[in-house]
């Protein structure tokens, strides 16, 4: 539709259809990571997931239409966001987006930590493509690090850390759980093994937990929608002068 295509523009611009900035994310600056990390077995084969980057991008988007300045840290710069205040930081693998993000952190107002980032690692990558008339290879995993629990043990007063938990079962009880293990402000948890939710999808349905025990149920909705109830819950915060490690903006 005309309006569609309209709004779209706008957004781009980062301006409203009415022809005024959004304002509410201005001045602010916004860390987004997206997409998954692939994780090399040799020069061919690597360990990855399904994450597409697309409700990453749809954060990185949303908080750039508000006026932010956008540093979106991604696996999948091909469809990244592009426009005015948006910034994309290729990576491929956990270290590089560990590097990236620990690098920017320090400067972000908000950080939202989308991707799904490799929990382990092989110890050694083959310098060639590792044949199967070798057979069966035994491939040894090591951790990865684990960035937002290094975010939250470091993040300046002020700064809100958003995390987010894929999960096919417990979904509360998981959340709720990698909400006080992490150390960050607000959790943002989807099922996976839903129909129509994360991975691969346009859409997706969340449920945003804080350090409070406030929650926000987002019902099934287009990613760009999720992402703008997100941003929201991110600047509550950033705003409420009772968070421990807030301010009074």
């Amino acid at each position: 539709d005309p309006e569609a295509i309209v709004a779209a523009v706008f957004d781009v611009l980062g301006a409203t259809a009415g022809g005024e900035p959004p304002g509410d994310l201005a001045g602010r600056t916004v860390l987004v990571t997206a997409g998954g990390t692939r994780e090399p077995i040799c020069p061919v084969r690597f360990l990855g997931n399904r994450s597409s980057g697309r409700q990453g991008h749809a954060l990185a988007a949303e908080a750039a239409s508000r006026g932010a300045v956008v540093d979106c840290v991604t696996t999948q710069p091909g469809s990244a966001p592009v426009g005015p205040g948006i910034r994309i930081i290729p990576v491929e693998t956990a270290a590089e987006m560990a590097d990236a993000v620990v690098g920017l952190a320090a400067e972000a107002d908000v950080v939202l930590m989308a991707a799904a980032v490799a929990d382990f690692r092989p110890v050694g990558v083959a310098a060639r493509k590792i044949k199967k008339e070798g057979g069966v290879p035994e491939i040894r995993l090591e951790p990865t690090m684990d960035i937002l629990a290094a975010l939250g043990r470091c993040r300046r007063p002020g700064q809100v850390l958003v995390g987010f938990a894929a999960e096919t079962d417990d979904l509360r009880q998981n959340a709720e759980a990698k909400l006080r293990a992490k150390g960050v402000d607000l959790i943002v948890a989807n099922d996976v093994s839903a129909p129509g939710v994360g991975f691969e999808h346009e859409t997706n349905a969340v449920v945003v937990l804080d350090d409070a025990g406030g929650v926000v149920e987002v019902p099934l909705a287009d990613k760009r929608e999720v992402a703008r109830a997100v941003v929201d819950a991110a600047l509550a915060r950033l705003r409420d002068d009772r968070s421990p490690n807030g301010d009074d903006t």
